[in-house]
């Protein structure tokens, strides 16, 4: 399937209940009060931390690939009285209304675009609406290969409706060569004698520093800076999640 279509369905309907933690809005905050706004968050999904973000008064709006997924960033922040202004958009194929001095990921949502060319279309995005003197943040990860041990591990949780929500790693392939790792996921819905079982492919691709800023300079945007989560300038040999700052050239 199209990677930009991953979160339909039952995929985003099984990702709240079944995912590991929700982003801090603290960094993200600061990066903004930094930088300025108004705000754009690239990938925002179901709305962490955007509906945070919004309920402290700044001005964020976001953009993401999956109707569904907006469609349950609106009915929370309906629930929470939060006005969200989003866009049902893809991240390399950006066309708002508006120019932002903050634009950001809230963690590696970068690495789920499949190649280098996806990467460079997004990259001019958002390039192409940085307000003058606009800052983008941009964090990236190597993924890890998932342990032998955890294939076909299975997570739980429970719908509010009663329903056992089932996601596991069935099987894994990765390409150091093309940067990519594809891994199979198996999400599964099951109610009394009704059940429903998807498998999907979920692409993640990566990046060097220097490939990354490669990429940056080809579109006219220069790494500023790259910091770590607590927003200290990392070392050449960190393999976490890395920060890049970017700016237009």
């Amino acid at each position: 399937m199209d990677p930009a279509d991953f979160y339909t369905g039952i995929v985003a309907e099984l990702y709240a209940p079944l995912k590991s933690y929700s982003q801090d809005p603290e960094p993200y905050a600061a990066f903004i009060q930094q930088v300025g706004m108004p705000a754009l968050e690239l990938g925002c999904g179901d709305g962490d931390p955007l509906l945070e973000l919004r309920r402290r008064g700044l001005d964020v709006d976001g953009v993401d690939s999956s109707a569904d997924m907006l469609e349950r960033l609106r009915h929370r922040a309906d629930e929470l009285g939060i006005a969200a202004t989003v866009f049902h958009q893809r991240m390399e194929a950006l066309d708002l209304p508006r120019r932002y001095r903050a634009i950001f990921l809230a963690g590696p949502t970068f690495t789920l675009l499949p190649d280098d060319a996806t990467a460079l279309a997004a990259l001019r995005g958002i390039r192409a609406h940085l307000a003058e003197g606009g800052t983008a943040l941009v964090p990236l990860f190597t993924p890890a290969p998932t342990p032998a041990e955890q294939i076909g591990r299975v997570r739980t949780a429970a719908a509010p409706d009663g329903a056992e929500l089932r996601v596991s790693v069935v099987a894994e392939q990765r390409d150091e060569t093309a940067r990519t790792q594809t891994s199979l996921l198996r999400y599964e819905r099951h109610h009394g004698s009704a059940g429903t079982i998807e498998e999907r492919p979920w692409i993640m691709h990566w990046y060097t520093r220097e490939q990354f800023e490669e990429l940056a300079a080809v579109v006219g945007l220069t790494v500023t800076a790259v910091t770590d989560a607590d927003g200290k300038p990392a070392p050449a040999d960190v393999t976490d999640v890395l920060h890049f700052w970017l700016q237009s050239t």
